[in-house]
């Protein structure tokens, strides 16, 4: 009987994980409890894409460092991406994370929180985005215009010029094109 419950038990996780690895996204929830609001009733046009990393002491690319740091500034983001491209899911899609701050869209919309889907990469200002983080990054945006009708890409640079210069150190030029291509 334990030998047949073994034999099970090994044979499902390896079709678990096979249909885990055929999900390009394979998307790892880390849902946390702050910097957000609910909100049913959202028309999301927008993706902002970000660039974070743990500045507070110990592995400045811990996810759980970051989202520590996220939890003391009372911020989110939908998604924030690992630098081996994994892709993380802190905040629903369908409420509003915090991760727009005090900004505008290029037709004037305030509030970008209410309208878009943040995106964080983990680079620090000296390092670019990994290669797999590209990848994550097309995927996932590729993923969310099947899934709404996405009027803009921008960086958070776009919408707050003033205050913010991320995504840092990632040629954004590159990662259109890119992400024009697979969509065609």
């Amino acid at each position: 009987m334990i030998k047949r419950f073994l034999v099970f038990a090994v044979s499902y996780s390896i079709m678990s994980s096979t249909v885990l690895a055929s999900d390009s996204l394979n998307v790892i929830s880390k849902k946390v409890g702050f910097g957000f609001s609910p909100n049913n009733n959202r028309n999301i046009n927008s993706v902002i894409v970000h660039s974070t990393f743990n500045n507070s002491g110990g592995d400045k690319y811990d996810i759980d460092l970051v989202i520590k740091q996220f939890s003391n500034y009372g911020v989110s983001a939908h998604y924030v991406i690992g630098r081996e491209g994994k892709i993380y899911q802190l905040v629903d899609e369908k409420d509003n994370s915090y991760h727009a701050g005090k900004s505008s869209l290029p037709d004037g919309t305030t509030n970008v929180n209410s309208c878009s889907i943040g995106i964080e990469i983990m680079t620090s200002y000296t390092e670019s985005p990994t290669p797999a983080q590209n990848q994550a990054l097309v995927s996932l945006i590729q993923a969310i215009q099947k899934r709404y009708p996405i009027k803009y890409v921008l960086r958070h640079s776009d919408i707050a010029p003033v205050r913010k210069t991320d995504p840092w150190n990632f040629d954004w030029e590159a990662f259109k094109t890119q992400l024009e291509n697979k969509r065609n």
